[in-house]
């Protein structure tokens, strides 16, 4: 996918979306719902995760930092099943009109169009 094509919603995803991810990953992690960015007051929620224990272990061996964390959760997230679903949903949408399209050529209006003379 070239950078001028992006799908906006592919590359967004919601504190659900990776507050599953992070179950996935074994990673103790918490939604709250009611919190907010203050320059972008719509997207609300922030998922808190639990990297390290109290000693300074990693819960996971396999995820070392924050970094890691998100590109971990980055190739997680398009294949959700919520986003699946979406996604399969959309493809049949998109199928489905162009079979029903099809008509027998005859139009209910006759004759030319346009901009009258006088």
């Amino acid at each position: 996918m070239d950078s001028g094509t992006v799908n906006i919603k592919k590359w967004n995803p919601n504190c659900i979306e990776i507050s599953d991810c992070c179950k996935h990953l074994k990673l103790p992690s918490a939604v709250e719902i009611d919190k907010a960015y203050p320059r972008d007051f719509m997207q609300v929620g922030r998922v808190r995760v639990q990297l390290k224990r109290e000693d300074g272990t990693l819960l996971n061996p396999a995820i070392t930092s924050r970094k890691h964390l998100l590109q971990k959760i980055a190739e997680l997230v398009p294949r959700h099943p919520e986003r699946v679903k979406k996604q399969e949903a959309q493809k049949a949408k998109k199928q489905e009109p162009q079979a029903t399209t099809s008509t027998s050529g005859t139009s209910s209006k006759s004759g030319k169009g346009g901009k009258k003379k006088r």
